[in-house]
């Protein structure tokens, strides 16, 4: 068991956290990892996702999505409910719950976001600020079938103990990259989603 689950102590809980009332603007953290991958010439698309922490009697939980085999991009990829900030979206939390709306079917009235994680860039050109929520354990996820092909929950507790995540290096365009991949049960999360994970997971204190 983690040392502590962070939703019973919401105020530890939101000091973790970069403020909702400034959008993060610095780099971000994980440049050093993505270093002479990214296309210099073509700009970063701006991106929200939600990383939702559901109470639980047995510890808080994180909600995921499987993306659909069919999508151009991140096709059967564990995920984020997320996607690109529209310009008409007043900030990257309501893009996150509009996202999480159009994919899951979760109401915002059933959020509330805590904070911000650090920014994230991923080799495909997406600038990525993760919004940190409370998710009502009542909620009912309906996935978009042209999107999303299943929602489910894994535990936060290994994430927070260091348990099943491992730093993994593979060749990505000629150049030895390395990437965060997170075990839980039957799930893989890797890449994107897992890296978030742990930048989630060290600002709770995890030693990851």
């Amino acid at each position: 068991m983690s040392r502590f689950d962070p939703l019973a102590d919401p105020a530890r809980m939101r000091a973790a956290f970069l403020p909702l009332d400034t959008v993060p603007r610095g780099p971000a953290w994980n440049l050093d990892e993505i270093l002479g991958l990214l296309d210099p010439e073509h700009a970063l698309v701006d991106a929200a996702v939600l990383v939702a922490l559901v109470p639980r009697p047995e510890g808080s939980a994180i909600l995921l999505t499987r993306r659909t085999e069919t999508l151009n991009q991140h096709a059967g990829q564990v995920s984020f409910p997320g996607g690109r900030i529209d310009a008409g979206d007043a900030s990257p939390i309501h893009t996150a719950l509009r996202e999480t709306w159009e994919e899951v079917a979760i109401r915002a009235e059933l959020i509330e976001p805590l904070g911000y994680l650090d920014p994230y860039h991923t080799l495909t050109g997406f600038r990525v600020l993760p919004v940190v929520a409370r998710l009502a354990p009542e909620y009912v996820a309906a996935p978009n079938p042209n999107e999303v092909a299943d929602a489910f929950e894994v535990p936060l507790a290994p994430l927070l103990d260091g348990r099943h995540v491992d730093h993994v290096s593979a060749m990505f365009r000629g150049h030895l990259r390395q990437y965060w991949e997170y075990r839980q049960g039957p799930h893989r999360i890797w890449g994107a989603t897992a890296a978030m994970l742990v930048n989630l997971g060290r600002r709770l204190g995890a030693k990851i």
